[in-house]
């Protein structure tokens, strides 16, 4: 990457400004471009991690599930799954999430004779809003919420269904099951194998999305996730274990990275000898990341304060504009032959644009995939009508009453005096881009786009081509559309 000087407007190897950058002070300029199509760039990373797109979902207890995780590898991304999670879910969560369809979605299925109030309560849990009803194992109705419109709750579905189905076999091609569907006028359908039994749910923008995504998959075919591990107590025996579960690539995390105690604990899990990649964070500075990569980091997430969620900034004055953090890290982490994950502080996708021009092989994305249908939490409605859900950060009170809940009341009540993250914050859906898959759609278009401007056909190409130059704010604000007149 080359910065452009604003008085000479010459290309610096470094940026001008004498501060440090956040994504917002900084722009690309666009280069002679022999790239004719945003589909024929490459967005795979060659950091070990397998995605074939440059997103990950932070490892917070209010985003990152088994929904999220099926459905970001289906697309090319990757979950990492949080810390506070015991074991034995996790290991339950890999298990299952490797067995998904790269294709299909998964079904919500209920009986005929459940409920309107039971298909309610389970339709926000997936962003293709409906219900299959089985019987049998075989389907015999779709549910939608349009169904359920004042029809008294304890109705049997039986009564409300759809029985005049459309049924997609298991092995259709995505564009074949996206012609017949859009032939048949019909905006989902059911999946089934050759005896019927359902397997699955397929709409019909998810089988156009199955044509232009691909999915991260292991060495066996299956959808790939992450798993993460703190810094504390058996660090080794927590790390084999979720090694032994089929985690992909292993997370060491805490919010300060650059200290003995992450030190320790990365030459632990190193010492297991895992043949997964290892990310190590967080660390703004090239000392922290060279410290990470002698105790045997593969990767190193970098950010400290640029979360949604996050106050360590506010109440500690620690951390670092994470443009400039993220290129400083970066460089040094390509020295050393290692990567970097991006880690918080993307509210638009020239934000992830720019992490990856920054050199960033990953970019982790949090509080802004929260307010999705994939994410964990339940679906609530606020006083004016709008459907949210609630975030929190991982360092906060309410994380850390999760985090210790096996320790003595004394011990959780110290350390629930001082946080460092928003207990609960109300992340409202987007009417228009309800699901993850929505978002990420928006996230990678631009991305793509990022790179055609800049004449490049990957994410390698994309880093050593973009020029950046700084801006002020008001450079900034003339760059936002207006979606109503002056």
């Amino acid at each position: 990457m080359r910065f452009l000087n604003p008085v000479t407007g010459a290309l610096d190897a470094r940026p001008s400004a004498p501060y440090d950058l956040t994504y917002d002070d900084v722009f690309m300029v666009p280069s002679r471009s022999a790239v004719g199509s945003r589909q024929a760039v490459d967005l795979s990373t060659h950091d070990g991690t397998g995605t074939t797109i440059p997103l990950v979902v932070a490892n917070m207890t209010a985003i990152a599930g088994r929904r999220m995780a099926e459905t970001v590898a289906r697309r090319g991304g990757l979950v990492a799954i949080p810390q506070d999670i015991p074991i034995d879910v996790v290991a339950e969560v890999v298990s299952w999430v490797k067995q998904r369809h790269l294709v299909h979605d998964t079904a919500i299925t209920l009986a005929p004779t459940a409920t309107v109030a039971d298909a309610l309560a389970l339709l926000p849990k997936r962003a293709h809003g409906a219900v299959v009803v089985v019987e049998d194992g075989r389907p015999v109705g779709v549910v939608t919420e349009a169904d359920c419109k004042g029809v008294d709750r304890f109705t049997s579905l039986s009564q409300v269904m759809s029985k005049d189905l459309l049924l997609l076999e298991e092995k259709i091609d995505p564009r074949a099951a996206f012609d017949k569907l859009s032939l048949a006028n019909r905006r989902l359908a059911p999946v089934v194998a050759e005896d019927g039994s359902l397997v699955g749910i397929l709409t019909r923008k998810n089988a156009l999305r199955a044509t232009l995504y691909t999915p991260a998959v292991d060495a066996q075919g299956r959808l790939r996730i992450a798993a993460t591990v703190g810094i504390n107590g058996d660090v080794a025996g927590k790390a084999k274990a979720l090694l032994e579960a089929g985690a992909d690539v292993l997370v060491v995390d805490t919010a300060h990275g650059h200290q003995e105690s992450m030190i320790s604990a990365l030459r632990a899990v190193r010492g297991l000898d895992p043949q997964v990649p290892v990310v190590a964070g967080n660390v703004v500075s090239p000392e922290g990341v060279r410290d990470l990569v002698e105790a045997g980091a593969d990767i190193l997430k970098v950010g400290v304060g640029p979360g949604a969620m996050c106050t360590t900034r506010m109440m500690t004055g620690v951390g670092r504009p994470q443009f400039s953090a993220v290129l400083e890290c970066a460089a040094e982490a390509r020295r050393l032959g290692r990567h970097v994950w991006a880690d918080g502080g993307v509210r638009h996708p020239r934000d992830v644009a720019m992490a990856l021009a920054a050199g960033a092989s990953n970019v982790m994305i949090g509080s802004w995939f929260a307010g999705t249908y994939e994410s964990p939490g339940d679906l609530q409605t606020a006083a004016d009508g709008r459907l949210y859900k609630e975030s929190f950060g991982m360092a906060s009170a309410r994380a850390v009453r999760n985090r210790t809940s096996e320790e003595s009341d004394y011990d959780r009540a110290r350390k629930a005096l001082f946080e460092e993250g928003i207990s609960t914050s109300r992340m409202f859906l987007d009417p228009k881009r309800p699901g993850v898959e929505d978002l990420i759609d928006s996230i990678i278009s631009g991305v793509r786009s990022s790179c055609t401007y800049a004449g490049a056909s990957s994410l390698e190409e994309f880093h050593e081509r973009a020029i950046v130059g700084v801006q002020s704010a008001a450079g900034f604000a003339e760059g936002k559309p207006l979606h109503a007149s002056w």
